[in-house]
C-alpha cells in the first residue's frame, strides 16, 4: 500500500481543505458591503468544491489504509473583504505547492489513482486561485 509518508501528506491535505471549506463558508456569511454581496456566492461555491475534495482525499487515505483527521488547519476569515480574499490566496498557494508533492511522491510510488486524483484537485484549486487573484486586482 501506501508510504507514511504519502497518507501524512494526504491526512495534510485532508486538514487542509476543512479548513478552507469552513474559512470560505464563514467569508460568506460574513462579508459586509457592496462588494461583499457581489462575490459571497463565490465563497460559498468554493466552499463546498472544498469539502467535496476533502471527502474524496479522506476516501482515498482511508482505502490506503490511513486515518483521516477530523482536525481543520487554523481557520482564518478575515475582518474586511480585502483580507479575506488575501488569505483565501494565500491558503490556494498552500494547497498548489501541497498538491504538487502529493503528485509526484504518488508518482514514485506507483500510485496512479491517487496521482489522478490529485492532478484533478490540483486543476480545481489552481482555478480557485485564479478567481481570487481576479476579485483583488479589481479593488
Amino acid at each position: 500500500m501506501a508510504s507514511e509518508r504519502l497518507k501524512e501528506l494526504l491526512n495534510k491535505a485532508v486538514a487542509r481543505e476543512i479548513q478552507v471549506s469552513i474559512q470560505y463558508m464563514w467569508q460568506h456569511i460574513l462579508v459586509k458591503g457592496i462588494k461583499g454581496h457581489m462575490v459571497k456566492d463565490l465563497f460559498k461555491e468554493i466552499a463546498i468544491t472544498e469539502m467535496k475534495h476533502a471527502e474524496e482525499i479522506a476516501e482515498r487515505l482511508s482505502y490506503l489504509g490511513g486515518n483521516p483527521t477530523t482536525q481543520p488547519t487554523p481557520i482564518m476569515v478575515g475582518k474586511n473583504l480585502e483580507e479575506m480574499i488575501k488569505l483565501d490566496i494565500k491558503a490556494e498557494e498552500e494547497a498548489i505547492e501541497l498538491y504538487k508533492e502529493i503528485i509526484k511522491v504518488a508518482r514514485e510510488e506507483g500510485d496512479e489513482t491517487t496521482h489522478r486524483l490529485f492532478r484533478k484537485i490540483l486543476a480545481e484549486e489552481e482555478e480557485h486561485h485564479d478567481e481570487f487573484t481576479s476579485l483583488i486586482e479589481e479593488e
